[in-house]
């Protein structure tokens, strides 16, 4: 992008509690240093003058249980004060704080959804951690705990009548608690860009999973082979994904905005470059202003090698921010 570039604002909804998340140490990839470069990569960034920065509001409980079963609540707030160290697999580490800042978390997308709805935003990006999109409604999976995509749709949906939401994933890997909570809605479509189900975790995502009664067509599972990048994907955009929306007609857009299939995250086997992020972002504001004038809602998901991380996800908002032509 050159210096012509012309920037609107983005609400970048981000809190220091993220940090208080502790999965023991550096071994761990979903570290509270994932959350320091990107706010390192955002400082730095000339885009840093149009990044409003806001703490998200406590959530209520009716939202928690909008997306998850309350003896799960009951049993992962209980786990953590007991001082465990994780839960059900080694995966999910937690400790004291676990409980409270995935709460947190979660009501990212509500506060982000409430300025939306406010008119005091458009594109609004969550900066928070733990990421969500693997938890089911019962059971935490791959790092994840509550499902902050899932609850901030059911949010936008029951809250504000939103009767068409969209949900795109870019996060390497398939989201199988968003595909589980909305598989079976007639209301809710789900678009997920991951590599194929044979090579990645958790195994899920297969181009014939698309919905069950009468959310049957809900679901559009993109599986890519190893190594795709922009090639693939810019094509597949355009050819696979716009008609569908072109279908749907989407009144809300959440995205699922995930790091971690770059070439240099061994998270996965794709071949995603920085730069592709910056053309994602400008392709899915660019459905935003087509669709739900010109509002998105960005949620942090996966994306694990520090030394491209913060870089990604600030080229993915120089492509939110720029103005079209």
């Amino acid at each position: 992008m050159n210096s012509a570039t012309t920037f609107d604002h983005i609400s970048i909804i981000t809190d220091s509690h993220y940090f208080d998340h502790d999965t023991g140490g550096g071994e761990h990839p979903e570290s509270p240093v994932r959350l320091e470069v990107i706010m390192d990569s955002l400082l730095a960034s000339p885009l840093l003058p149009y990044l409003d920065f806001v703490k998200p509001h406590p959530i209520d409980r009716e939202w928690l249980l909008t997306g998850h079963d309350e003896a799960w609540l009951f049993r992962f707030e209980e786990l953590v004060l007991s001082g465990r160290t994780y839960i059900d697999h080694v995966d999910n580490q937690v400790c004291y704080d676990s409980y409270d800042v995935a709460c947190l978390s979660a009501a990212a997308g509500i506060t982000g959804i409430d300025l939306i709805e406010d008119k005091k935003a458009k594109q609004v990006f969550c900066l928070v951690r733990p990421p969500g999109h693997h938890a089911e409604r019962n059971i935490p999976f791959g790092f994840c705990f509550f499902n902050n995509c899932v609850i901030a749709a059911k949010y936008w949906e029951n809250k504000f009548n939103k009767k068409r939401v969209v949900i795109f994933d870019f996060d390497a890997h398939h989201g199988n608690g968003i595909q589980s909570a909305f598989e079976r809605s007639p209301t809710t479509y789900y678009v997920s860009l991951h590599e194929h189900p044979s090579f990645s975790y958790p195994g899920t995502g297969y181009a014939d999973e698309k919905g069950l009664g009468e959310g049957a067509g809900s679901i559009l599972n993109i599986p890519l082979l190893p190594g795709a990048g922009e090639k693939e994907v810019m094509k597949i955009l355009r050819e696979t994904v716009e008609p569908q929306l072109e279908i749907w007609q989407p009144d809300a857009m959440v995205i699922a905005a995930g790091f971690d299939s770059h070439v240099k995250d061994d998270m996965s086997g794709l071949g995603f470059t920085t730069e592709l992020y910056g053309r994602i972002g400008r392709t899915v504001r660019g459905w935003s202003e087509k669709y739900c004038g010109g509002c998105l809602l960005s949620i942090l998901e996966g994306g694990y090698e520090l030394t491209v991380l913060g870089e990604s996800v600030e080229t993915y908002l120089r492509g939110l921010a720029t103005r079209p032509e």
